[in-house]
């Protein structure tokens, strides 16, 4: 059987459409499974915080 060039075009754009709402459901899927609690913890600590944001601590640790 041989084929059009324009329905292989056809074919193919459809493949892709499909492989690609496939890989959305997917990867939202897999984001709210993993990802859908919240990043930072109720009990923060301010040491953390100075430390994420990259304030100097007075304190400094010797060993």
């Amino acid at each position: 059987m041989i084929f059009k060039p324009k329905d292989s075009n056809k074919n193919l754009v459809r493949e892709i459409i499909f492989i690609l709402i496939i890989k959305v459901i997917i990867l939202m899927t897999i984001k709210n499974i993993w990802f859908d609690a919240p990043t930072i913890p109720k009990n923060f600590d301010n040491q953390v915080a100075e430390r994420i944001a990259g304030s100097p601590s007075p304190i400094k640790e010797t060993r």
